[in-house]
């Protein structure tokens, strides 16, 4: 019998649907294990569907195309060796995730997850049927345990692959992205590891699916919890572990480590990857927003860049009589910097005309916020028409902060396809801006140095909707209202802890207040990148219809 094992691991990035282009990945890094003398190749979690595919493997068309797709593969790859890949699955008249097995030209074995997750944007116990604790599979001299994801965030699934036979373990992850995940999931799996005394394979998928960024990461732990390998996050890869069998034990002989970036630079790494990805996957090839000269249409404008490219991507300043002088500057000092177009539509004329025809209904009555989102929303009218006739996907500019309380204008400057900041708190904006200006990295398509003009980051923010308005005539200070909205938000702390950690009663609850009143904006709103525990859309959903407080 062998002594050596080699796998291939196939970080790769799929997209949701595409049978034969995520058939076609998965081939060509079968084929490199191949080249490379590999017995197996092994691809992440639901690979040859995309993930999260949500609702549509409830539809029997779908999880039957992914199947045949499956049996398809198999034939494709008789001659070489074995494949571990991911999709949904009928197995006795009930849909599964599977990871299956295959060998010779035949699905030789599937493993059925058992463990559902079913919490933040995961909701897999509504569509999958929970799978039976299994055992192991042999390919060649090895014996192997597939926990798929959750399945390793749990003792029992492991211990009973191991008391079965495993001689390592095998773990295909779809694992979303968000601040600080690493340090959880290596925790997990080192935990395995020295319960189960075995070797673990840690393989996770890359790439962008709606709000969501699998992040990659992948790594290699020997018994102890040793780590032997660490693959780049947010890069597709195909690389090759090499295991030894010494004494009757396998092990992973170490390879390369690489270091993981800080969370500012994942982060930001995270958002042009979901802004790219969003677009490829959506077919759309250009962008375009609206230009303030404010901090928050200037990173993203920056992100827009960075994930595509100056060429595609179009600023457009729409001035009022508000405006001021240096706002027109400073955006197109920023556009000017990152090397993209800027326009400008004036919005006096049709601001007039509305006006005008609102005059009769209007008589009377005292300018108040309608005027002031009167103006937004036909900045609005105006970038979308930009966008149906280019073809440019409008992004939204608003962080979480003004998503949270409702600081921006339903069908307004809150109109858009996609929000790179979306899940960004407003003091992050600013740090984020300082961090691009500070750093440049070989994935970023935009310039060197600095991206964002100084005095863009330093200046007050203001909507700009009236004469000598300021953010902080409507909200607290940022770095106020920031450690609220997390701690309610984020935390899920009560009134009287926030009020307890420092902070006035009357400003909490008026927070709180625009929180839960702000919920149907928040559910009309363009999707964004999720990198932190509570973004908004799937991890936190709250009825909008809603009379409950916090009496304490």
């Amino acid at each position: 019998m062998s002594d050596t094992f080699r796998l291939t691991l196939a970080q790769l990035n799929p997209t949701v649907g595409d049978f034969a282009g995520n058939a076609a990945k998965a081939r060509e890094a079968w084929a490199a294990a191949k080249d490379a003398g590999a017995q197996m190749v092994a691809l992440p979690e639901m690979f040859l569907t995309g993930y999260q595919v949500q609702d549509l493997s409830m539809k029997p068309i779908f999880t039957e195309t992914a199947m045949a797709a499956a049996a398809q593969l198999a034939r494709d790859c008789a001659d070489g060796p074995a494949m571990g890949i991911g999709h949904p699955a009928f197995v006795d008249g009930k849909l599964y995730n599977v990871y299956s097995i295959l060998e010779g030209g035949e699905i030789k074995a599937q493993m059925l997850k058992h463990e559902l997750p079913n919490y933040g944007v995961f909701d897999e116990v509504r569509v999958f049927a929970q799978g039976p604790l299994g055992g192991p599979y042999a390919v060649g001299p090895l014996r192997i345990g597939t926990p798929i994801c959750e399945d390793a965030w749990h003792e029992d699934v492991c211990e009973t692959l191991a008391e079965s036979g495993a001689e390592i373990f095998l773990v295909p992850n779809g694992s979303p992205y968000r601040r600080d995940k690493h340090d959880t999931r290596l925790g997990h799996m080192v935990a395995r590891v020295v319960e189960n005394d075995l070797p673990l394979v840690y393989l996770n998928m890359v790439g962008g699916q709606d709000d969501q960024v699998f992040d990659g990461g992948s790594f290699v732990l020997n018994r102890g919890g040793e780590l032997a390998r660490m693959l780049p996050v947010l890069e597709e890869v195909i690389t090759h572990v090499d295991f030894r069998q010494t004494g009757g034990q396998w092990e992973a002989v170490p390879g390369e480590i690489i270091s993981r970036p800080d969370a500012w630079e994942q982060d930001y790494h995270v958002m042009v990857t979901a802004l790219r990805d969003y677009m490829g996957k959506t077919g759309f090839k250009k962008v375009l927003l609206g230009m303030s000269g404010g901090i928050d249409s200037a990173l993203v404008a920056t992100i827009a860049v960075d994930a595509l490219g100056a060429e595609n991507v179009r600023c457009v300043m729409l001035p009022s009589e508000y405006t001021s002088a240096h706002s027109l500057e400073d955006a197109s000092e920023a556009a000017k910097l990152l090397g993209a177009r800027i326009d400008t539509v004036p919005i006096s004329g049709p601001r007039a005309a509305v006006t005008e025809a609102l005059a009769p209904l209007f008589e009377g009555t005292e300018e108040d916020l309608t005027e002031e989102n009167i103006q937004s929303r036909l900045r609005g009218v105006l970038l979308m028409a930009l966008s149906n006739k280019f073809g440019e996907m409008l992004l939204t500019t608003g962080n979480k902060s003004e998503v949270a309380v409702g600081y921006a204008t339903i069908y307004g400057d809150m109109s858009g396809g996609y929000n790179p900041i979306k899940d960004l708190y407003k003091m992050r904006v600013f740090e984020t801006c300082r961090w691009r200006n500070a750093n440049y990295r070989n994935w970023m398509r935009g310039p060197d140095g600095i991206a964002i003009p100084q005095r863009i980051i330093d200046k007050p923010p203001s909507a700009e909707l009236r004469a000598d308005q300021k953010d902080e005539d409507s909200l607290p200070p940022y770095e106020v209202l920031d450690d609220i909205l997390e701690r309610l938000v984020d935390r899920e702390q009560s009134v009287a802890e926030v009020v307890a950690a420092g902070h006035d009663r009357e400003t909490v609850k008026r927070i709180e207040h625009l929180l839960y009143i702000s919920e149907y904006k928040r559910f009309q709103s363009a999707p964004g990148a999720r990198i932190s525990p509570r973004a908004f859309w799937l991890d936190r959903r709250y009825p909008i219809a809603n009379r409950w407080r916090d009496p304490s």
